[in-house]
């Protein structure tokens, strides 16, 4: 088996020839001093000082990760840094990395103790503004709308914070069946920016919540600089939840604003985004159901108008008046025509009796009933003279017909 070196700096071993811990603890011991002093930036989130001991401890942090480092420094240079250093200050450090071999602890020794200068910490945020832009994070299209009225408000402030009282009290003032879901943490300070971005976490898993708001009261540049950590504006950015932002007043503008999906320029103002205004609510829902009813009656108003323009009209008012009229019309037409056909057979009668009396003037019947006789042989030939043969006849007279016979001319 090839052995294997632990780092650059060769420490020759392999399964058969391990090296020991103290052996190991002594390499990474000598790499590390070989490293030399090097300036080291932070967050004082400890300071410890023991009464009559000489060395001082600093628990030193990184802002943008959950790691810290233990400091040591004389009291000599930490008197030396202007102005006084406390804890949650930013600092820079010269020291010297150390690894204690028998107890495996890393550590730094402090040589000089600078404080980060407002301007610097200005200028940072403005790179770190710079880079998270680029980023998109900070993009009006990543903003999530606000639910009209939320199930659950997820409040993340100080204990006890006037800033709390303000966005609970206004809330509940506006809408009183609000409710919340409060996580009291540090909003000042080195473990600030961690317990906001925890208690996001939190707040963004519960299902109950519907709306995240972040608020403190107002501070100085160095009070709010939590909030513009990048672990905490990255957890905002990835939240599911909609986040408010009410962080100081007006004139504070932490990076935590850029990110959040609503920024409220006081807690006031929060409260005031995150619940609708029930006495303005009901006054709209009283407006908007005055303006229904009146657009339903104008509609019925208008539909009976039209109605009653519709019945207005002869076919509708008096539909009976159509039929007596054409009533009366079939009725002149039909005594016209009785009177036509009565006329008409009057007339037919009149002609037939004129021609019945002029057919029976030139009847042969007439001269008959007169006492004449109608001669007929027997093949029906009229006798206009006297035979000459004995022969049958036909004669007819008025009372009907009989047969005579004839000798011949006489």
């Amino acid at each position: 088996m090839a052995p294997r070196t632990l780092c650059a700096v060769a420490l020759q071993t392999s399964a058969d020839q391990p090296a020991a811990v103290r052996t190991v603890a002594q390499a990474v011991a000598g790499w590390i001093d070989r490293l030399g002093a090097i300036w080291v930036e932070g967050q004082v989130a400890q300071l410890s000082r023991r009464p009559g001991a000489g060395m001082i401890f600093i628990t030193l942090r990184d802002t943008a990760a959950d790691l810290s480092v233990t400091v040591t420094c004389s009291r000599r240079v930490l008197d030396a840094a202007e102005p006084v250093i406390a804890e949650g200050d930013r600092v820079v450090i010269f020291a010297k990395p150390s690894f204690y071999a028998a107890r495996g602890t890393f550590s730094l020794s402090a040589r000089e103790i600078r404080h980060v200068g407002l301007g610097e910490l200005l200028a940072r945020l403005e790179r770190l503004k710079s880079a998270l832009a680029a980023e998109g994070l900070f993009a009006p299209e990543r903003k999530r709308p606000i639910p009209f009225l939320p199930r659950g408000v997820g409040l993340i402030c100080g204990r006890a914070s006037a800033a709390e009282r303000d966005v609970v009290e206004n809330a509940r003032r506006r809408w009183p069946a609000v409710t919340f879901h409060t996580r009291e943490v540090a909003v000042q300070g080195s473990a600030a920016a961690a317990q906001v971005t925890d208690a996001l976490r939190e707040l963004d898993a519960d299902s109950r919540v519907d709306v995240i708001v972040i608020t403190r009261g107002g501070g100085s540049v160095e009070d709010l600089l939590p909030f513009s950590e990048e672990t905490l504006i990255r957890a905002v950015a990835n939240a599911a939840t909609p986040v408010v932002s009410a962080i100081g007043h007006e004139q504070d503008a932490p990076l935590l604003d850029l990110v959040a999906d609503v920024r409220a320029s006081t807690p006031t103002d929060a409260a005031r985004r995150i619940v609708p205004d029930v006495e303005a609510e009901l006054e709209a829902v009283a407006a908007a159901r005055s303006r229904i009813t009146e657009a339903v009656l104008h509609r019925l108003e208008a539909e009976q108008t039209g109605l009653d323009q519709v019945r207005s009209r002869p076919a509708l008012a008096h539909p009976v008046s159509l039929v007596d009229a054409h009533g009366q019309v079939l009725t002149e037409l039909l005594g016209r025509s009785r009177r036509a056909v009565s006329s008409r057979l009057d007339h037919a009668h009149t002609e037939l009796s004129h021609t019945r009396a002029r057919v029976r003037a030139l009847s042969p019947q007439a001269t008959l009933d007169r006492g004449y006789a109608l001669v007929q042989t027997e093949d029906g030939t009229v006798v206009r003279t006297p035979p000459k043969t004995p022969s049958k006849l036909t004669i007819r007279v008025a009372g009907g017909k009989f047969i005579a016979t004839t000798s011949g001319e006489s």
